[in-house]
């Protein structure tokens, strides 16, 4: 299996960067083609785009559920850092 790799020249290398550059620039113009042909959308219109606000009931035992569960917690305050619940 010699031929897995082997020295190649200088010439061949110019012509491997020679030959890279057209394969790329071929498939640059065939990229630009395509691209004038997709229509672009940037985001959802819609014709109310905020949401309405709601009273949102609060379930009296979560936040004590949720500081319970989290590391060493002081009075009402998060101490986290990210990632650090993940292990």
């Amino acid at each position: 299996m010699d031929f897995l790799w082997r020295k190649v020249s200088e010439k061949e290398q110019e012509s491997i960067k020679k030959e890279a550059k057209e394969i790329l620039d071929k498939f640059s113009k065939s990229l630009e083609k395509v691209e004038s042909k997709i229509k672009e959308t940037k985001g959802v219109q819609r014709d109310r785009q905020l949401r309405e606000e709601s009273k949102a009931q609060r379930d009296k035992g979560f936040k004590k559920l949720f500081l319970k569960n989290v590391p060493k917690s002081e009075d009402d305050y998060v101490m986290a850092e990210k990632g650090a619940w993940k292990k």
